[in-house]
């Protein structure tokens, strides 16, 4: 901090101890005051359980009850946190004495428990009229949600040391009590069932309820049973609550706020004051000379320029609270004010720290006079109210925004840290004017650059630009300038103000995405272009409707239905292909996967099984070499199939399947799934053996191919959907065409996959 006014007005210098030792003052009597509220800290559990304890039996509010407890420990002539102990029933466990080893062989006794030990130790007993607790653990929260083990009972050693905390992401009753806000109940089971937590093998069944005080999160209560406990009473739930509100009280650690001194006379004159004002009261140092002051109260007035609430800063120490505006001007002023008794009014630059604890600079007329040994200090913040203040450079500093001001009159430019930063210039560098900018730009920007300078400085109006600038020494940066002209009352530009922004991260991404957009676009079209060629090539290799199959003794239909999402075009394929010896070979397919690949894949198998079906050899030994085929594809891949070969001769179906779903053979209008012979999905190995199945035949009777899209639900199994399809569906007619056209308006299929038909009839006559 910097003093822009006038020097000391004869304040003793000498008396003034230096500041480092100023601030180890204040450390140390923080520390002391640290010191003594742990000590009451470390009794405050015994005292707040007992007199929630007294509360309870009582039936008297918690102040009573605490009055009570002060009244019985009085009149016994003991101290009230041991009477709150023998209440609760808590012993000391003595350790060794200072000095002492123990001896060897001989394992030290174990550490004494603590007050939330002892707390959880209670819990074991009969609460709100459900049996005793196998198992009371007490967590902290931590920051950030993690929980910290306080104190438990019924927990292993071991136990205890591994759960000693939980990190945030780890599930756990306790963290699903805390997070939902009503709690875990025993009913709840199914919701904490398999989470992790401490004694779960021994106590599985749990109940967890957030302890909460004036609003905080202070922790979880846990509760655990190795047998589950009958239902809760109606009234259990609240008494528990009411409970866990006492036991708040054991894990609020949060030291008490350190009150003012009562006020004195001078509040009349605080309050009087129109400004933002404080109440000092002196602190003496090691040597009795004043060191510090203590803020006993502020004025309603008061804002704090750091953002802080007031009773943050009533209280505390000048040095505590504003250790950098004290320590560089203020606080030296302030004492010779009270060691001289002269009023003092002065401008300051006054330094604050935020909560970040980034420094924000303050312009303000501070004045300051003794009243009654006490001082009272006012300050008028020159530059705007200090909450607009902190705003503005907080938004500042997140938008990383540089401010400049330019005086076109006398030359001065002004810069903040960010404008500096922006140029990759020291804080010491002298400012670049605006009308000197365009030398320090790219030779590509200054065109934009001088037209910007133009536009301010000539025509008196605002104007921005983004160029790439060059920092000494540094790669090129992209900056946004943005100024706007002030004149004077002739009309002539005086004054520039502006801000100046880095944008190259925003430049980068903007490139990136143009980049981005056009390798999509041309992803786009090439993923068009193959689905439009995966569609001509099943709708070439899957004809409407089936060649002629007099020759067999057959009638026959078939159908196709492509996915749902048109991009999603498989290698689902049928056919039918008649023989030279008069019968006919059916077949049906799936090659795996979506696509050109799938299709192109397709229709390599479909027309390699036809060319071998003119061997004359049967479907077992057709799908041996089929597989052959799939493993030797240039891409590989695999697949399922049924191939059948019909004799109209002894009308009997020779027929072999590869992984595929089983034919369906109706007689009389009765569907029946034929049994799996066995064959493994072609693809998968070379030693493939694939089993060759015979069956006569009716005529009338009615054979079903399918692929799998007709029958595939997820949570279904494949044969439960396809009985249902064919009880919906019903006997085929005469129009085998018609009735796949019902099996396919029935179909439940929700896999978004290809589906291929086949269904032929023997023919009523003999060949």
């Amino acid at each position: 901090m910097d003093r822009t006014g006038p020097a000391d007005t004869g304040a003793p210098r000498d008396r003034a101890e230096p500041v480092a030792d100023r601030l180890a003052l204040a450390l140390r009597r923080l520390e002391a005051e640290r010191d003594v509220l742990r000590d009451r800290l470390a009794t405050r559990p015994l005292v707040d359980i007992a007199t929630g304890m007294l509360a309870e039996r009582l039936r008297c509010p918690p102040a009573d009850a605490a009055a009570q407890l002060d009244a019985l420990a009085a009149e016994a002539g003991v101290p009230a946190d041991r009477l709150a102990a023998e209440i609760i029933g808590a012993t000391a466990v003595p350790g060794p004495d200072l000095g002492e080893s123990p001896a060897a062989g001989v394992r030290p006794p174990p550490a004494p428990p603590t007050e939330a030990d002892t707390a959880a130790r209670a819990l074991l007993d009969r609460t709100a009229d459900l049996p005793a607790a196998d198992l009371a653990v007490i967590w902290g929260a931590e920051p950030g949600g993690g929980l910290t083990l306080l104190g438990h009972a019924g927990l292993a050693p071991e136990e205890a040391r591994a759960w000693r905390h939980v990190p945030p992401d780890v599930d756990t009753p306790a963290r699903y009590a805390a997070r939902s806000g009503s709690g875990l109940w025993p009913e709840d089971g199914p919701a904490a069932t398999g989470l992790p937590t401490a004694g779960r093998d021994t106590a599985p069944h749990r109940l967890a309820i957030p302890m909460r005080r004036r609003g905080r999160l202070l922790g979880v209560l846990e509760l655990g049973w190795a047998e589950a406990p009958p239902p809760l009473p109606t009234a259990a739930p609240a008494r528990l609550r009411a409970l866990a509100e006492v036991f708040a009280v054991t894990v609020d650690t949060a030291p008490p706020a350190v009150r003012p001194e009562p006020p004195g006379p001078d509040t009349a004159a605080l309050e009087a004051v129109l400004d933002p004002a404080l109440l000092l009261a002196p602190l003496e140092g090691r040597d009795g000379e004043v060191a510090d002051f203590r803020i006993l109260r502020t004025n309603h007035r008061f804002r704090d320029p750091a953002g802080r609430p007031r009773h943050l800063i009533e209280g505390s120490t000048l040095l505590e609270s504003y250790p950098l505006a004290s320590t560089r001007g203020m606080l030296d002023r302030l004492l010779a004010v009270l060691a001289t008794g002269e009023p003092v009014r002065e401008r300051f630059v006054l330094t604050f720290l935020t909560d970040d604890l980034s420094r924000l600079p303050v312009v303000a007329r501070i004045g300051a006079a003794r009243t009654d040994g006490h001082l009272l200090v006012s300050w008028q913040i020159e530059d705007a109210d200090a909450r607009l203040v902190g705003l503005v450079h907080s938004a500042q500093r997140l938008a990383r925004v540089g401010g400049f001001e330019e005086d076109l009159v006398s030359g001065d430019v002004l810069w903040n840290e960010r404008m500096f930063a922006l140029h990759g210039l020291p804080p010491d560098a002298i400012p670049v004017p605006l009308a000197a900018l365009p030398a320090h730009v790219h030779p590509d920007d200054r065109r934009a650059v001088q037209r910007l300078t133009r536009t301010v400085l000539e025509e008196g109006r605002a104007a921005s630009a983004v160029f790439r600038l060059l920092p000494p020494g540094r790669p090129a940066r992209y900056a946004r300038i943005v100024a706007e002209p002030v004149t004077d009352p002739a009309g002539r530009v005086v004054l520039v103000r502006g801000a100046g922004q880095d944008v190259s991260d925003q430049h980068r991404t903007e490139v990136a995405l143009a980049a981005t957009r056009e390798r999509l676009a041309d992803s786009e079209l090439e993923a068009a272009q193959r689905h439009r060629l995966a569609l001509r090539l099943q709708e070439a290799i899957l004809p409407p409707e089936p060649p002629p199959l007099d020759s067999a003794g057959l009638q026959a239909a078939v159908r196709y239905r492509p996915a749902v999402e048109r991009e999603r075009v498989g290698g689902d394929w049928y056919d039918i292909l008649p023989l030279p010896d008069g019968g006919a070979l059916l077949s049906v397919g799936d090659l795996a996967g979506h696509g050109v690949g799938a299709a192109t894949g397709m229709v390599a198998l479909r027309n390699a099984l036809r060319g071998l079906a003119v061997t004359g050899a049967g479907p077992a030994r057709l799908l041996h070499w089929l597989n052959l085929t799939a493993l030797a594809l240039p891409d590989p891949a695999t697949a399922t199939a049924v191939c059948a070969r019909y004799d109209p001769h002894t009308r009997t179906l020779h027929w072999a399947r590869a992984g595929h779903p089983p034919p369906v053979l109706l007689q009389a209008g009765r569907p029946r799934v034929l049994p799996l012979p066995r064959g493994l999905l072609l693809g998968a190995t070379p030693d493939a053996r694939y089993e060759e199945q015979v069956l006569p035949m009716d005529p009338g009777d009615v054979l079903l191919l399918y692929t799998d899209g007709l029958v595939e639900r997820r949570g279904t199994a494949d044969e439960e959907s396809l009985r249902q399809l064919l009880a919906a569906a019903g006997a085929p007619g005469p129009d085998l065409g018609g009735w796949l056209d019902t099996l396919l308006e029935h179909s439940r299929s929700d896999t978004d996959d290809d589906t291929c038909l086949i269904a032929v009839r023997t023919d009523p006559q003999d060949p």
